[in-house]
């Protein structure tokens, strides 16, 4: 039996949840800046319960398609969501990448 996976976006709480077989098993959560055109996505969580799964990733791929759908910028302050956008270059053109540290190596 395969278990039933759904994101939502929850606008009034400022986030996306993902839930498995009707049970919330995490989030992503975002701040709306710049009167509405960008979403600063600040922390995403998965419960320990549900890890393995690659929810994470089904989340924020939901989470970060509906923003680009909206022509909302996104600004990935959540280190998982930053390292899954440096993986997937189809969203560079929505991007605006915050501040960080000038790199070491």
């Amino acid at each position: 039996m395969s278990e039933q996976i759904h994101v939502q976006h929850d606008p009034q709480g400022s986030r996306f949840t993902i839930t498995v077989d009707g049970t919330i098993a995490g989030f992503a959560e975002y701040r709306t800046r710049e009167k509405g055109t960008v979403r600063d996505f600040m922390h995403t969580e998965v419960d320990p319960s549900f890890g393995g799964r690659g929810l994470g990733g089904t989340l924020v791929s939901a989470a970060l398609e509906s923003t680009r759908d909206a022509g909302l910028t996104i600004i990935p302050r959540c280190p998982f969501v930053a390292a899954w956008l440096r993986r997937h270059p189809e969203f560079d053109g929505t991007i605006a990448w915050p501040d960080r540290p000038a790199s070491t190596s």
